[in-house]
């Protein structure tokens, strides 16, 4: 047997349905929302992962520099000991020499 339904249990299913569609439409809303902000950091963190990659490149390459730039340093002063150090022999040699009677 079918039964019907009163106008007023109709419209208390309807009322009640709207509220449901209502409350799914704010959930769908809110997670519509939350995947934009995750795709928004997403974005966020490729840039940075971007940026921090140049950045260690950067880094090695200025490194590479500093080590060129230190070594010309203490190349120089290497150069400039060999130098002190041949005049000193010279100059004592020169002297014994002299000494010696071999100068003019």
């Amino acid at each position: 047997m079918d039964e019907y339904i009163t106008r007023a249990e109709h419209e208390e299913f309807r009322r009640r349905m709207e509220e449901e569609h209502r409350r799914q439409s704010k959930r769908t809303e809110v997670l519509e929302e939350g995947i934009e902000r995750l795709n928004a950091l997403n974005t966020s963190i490729e840039k940075l992962a971007a940026n921090m990659e140049n950045m260690l490149k950067e880094q090695l390459r200025q490194g590479k520099r500093l080590e060129v730039l230190e070594n010309r340093d203490g190349e120089k002063w290497r150069k400039v000991v060999a130098y002190s150090v041949t005049a000193v022999i010279g100059i004592m040699i020169g002297y014994i020499c002299n000494k010696l009677g071999f100068g003019g």
